[in-house]
């Protein structure tokens, strides 16, 4: 089977942007799409968490646009990444879709709901929380701090923001940012100095903005973080949890933002039930 090291770059055209996207994994009749972080490219993906799904299930992730190898630039709200993500997935010809978003990502699947609920079968949140949420808009004082330190250690600002600063979690951002790099070629464009301040800036947005309703959002919805989440506080999680209808909460020990990645070989299991239900 292909794996996420070997999956070649697609391209599709979007009303007159060309999105970039890779596909992998089981036939499937409801593929699983993946929707990805701040300031992410393809190349972000965990593999252990892609090939864990896609051994069950059709993958496809994408660069939402102005992100990575993807054309245009980035939307000001996640309401139009929510927009631009349903574009294309429509344009790939997909009635049904199982979504999986992280952090940013969460948000902009939250979008593609309630925006095309009719698109969504099942949806998994990670490292996320409701628009509106306090403290999220705060995310670019907290990215610059990470940066800050990442510069002056020359590391990657992931140790900072995804993972406890603590032996067991420092050896996870080292296992993680590893098998980052197991891709080696074709990798996708890094992401852009601008778009990712629009990013920021659409997060802002988003921490400011009324909360959404999400009683409406019957589908069964996977919610998942760390229990130390620093980008976004676990307690987000937990009440997104509470007010969605149809939700189950999983919360892994001693992790923070990147809780999935950390303990990916508890949350795949964990999404291949609920995919499966």
């Amino acid at each position: 089977m292909t794996t996420w090291k070997d999956a070649p770059n697609r391209t599709i055209d979007v009303n007159g942007t060309t999105f970039t996207y890779r596909e992998l994994g089981e036939p499937s009749e409801v593929p699983v799409v993946f929707l990805h972080h701040l300031t992410a490219v393809l190349d972000d993906w965990d593999p252990r968490v892609i090939d864990g799904i896609a051994a069950h299930h059709r993958v496809i992730a994408f660069d939402n646009r102005g992100v990575g190898a993807t054309g245009g630039s980035v939307p000001s709200t996640i309401e139009q990444m929510g927009t631009d993500a349903i574009a294309f997935i429509r344009a790939l010809g997909l009635q049904k879709v199982d979504l999986l978003g992280f952090s940013l990502g969460g948000g902009v699947a939250q979008m593609v709901v309630l925006q095309a609920p009719e698109l969504v079968r099942r949806l998994i949140v990670a490292g996320s929380g409701p628009r509106g949420g306090g403290g999220i808009d705060k995310m670019g004082s907290i990215v610059a701090v990470a940066y800050l330190k990442a510069m002056l250690t020359l590391s990657d600002p992931r140790n900072f923001l995804f993972f406890p600063r603590n032996p067991e979690g420092k050896q996870a951002a080292t296992d993680y940012l590893r098998r980052l790099k197991e891709r080696t070629d074709n990798r996708d464009k890094r992401i852009s100095i601008q778009a990712a301040i629009a990013q920021i800036k659409a997060i802002r947005h988003a921490g400011r903005s009324q909360p959404d309703d999400l009683s409406v959002v019957t589908h069964p919805v996977l919610v998942a973080n760390g229990d130390n989440d620093l980008m976004v506080a676990s307690s987000h999680s937990a009440d997104m949890a509470r007010r969605l209808p149809n939700a189950q909460l999983e919360i892994y020990p001693n992790s923070g933002h990147g809780g999935i990645f950390q303990h990916h070989r508890n949350f795949v299991p964990d999404a291949l039930q609920f995919l499966a239900e």
